[in-house]
């Protein structure tokens, strides 16, 4: 059994989704939003926020790998670069806690969950209420964030299956 948080980083509004995985089976943990937007708080005040949200998930959630989406490079610069700092508060609140991090970019997060790269945000949902049997349809971030933990749990089990690891398949199952 493994417990994997996702990240998908966000300077106003980090998501986070945790699952857990036994072999090729996934079970839904947790999900939301960091919400680091007040007004008036500025940039620093929003990566501490961003900081403590993830250090209190691992925390609570004790997880035993992190995942979290690379940044995509948009007509916006300025964009990229708060991006960039959302996920460096994240991702040194996973490395302050001993988590090794995987990093992957959106069109491998969304091939892994959806089947095609270029996927767009409702069909995200959509699969990841699908896969993890959810009630209803996770809020947009979490959705992603969710997606990204998914990636991970599928990238890990085949690193797996081509090292050897895994025992055997069985009509397509990890045993």
């Amino acid at each position: 059994m493994t417990i994997i948080l996702g990240i998908d980083p966000g300077s106003r509004f980090t998501g986070y989704g945790v699952i857990k995985q036994e072999k090729q089976h996934f079970t839904y943990l947790g999900s939301g939003c960091i919400k680091a937007m007040s007004q008036g708080e500025d940039l620093a005040s929003r990566l501490q926020t961003i900081f403590a949200g993830v250090s209190e998930l691992i925390i609570q959630f004790k997880p035993d790998m992190f995942a979290i989406e690379q940044v995509f490079m948009g007509v916006n610069p300025g964009g990229a670069l708060k991006l960039g700092q959302a996920r460096g508060a994240a991702i040194v609140a996973a490395t302050n806690s001993g988590l090794t991090i995987a990093e992957y970019s959106a069109r491998q997060i969304k091939q892994a969950v959806v089947g095609t790269g270029a996927a767009d945000k409702s069909q995200v949902q959509h699969m990841v209420k699908s896969i993890l049997k959810l009630p209803g349809t996770p809020q947009a971030d979490a959705a992603d964030a969710l997606a990204v933990a998914l990636c991970h749990g599928h990238s890990h089990t085949s690193v797996a299956i081509l090292a050897g690891q895994a025992t055997k398949i069985v009509r397509g199952r990890l045993r």
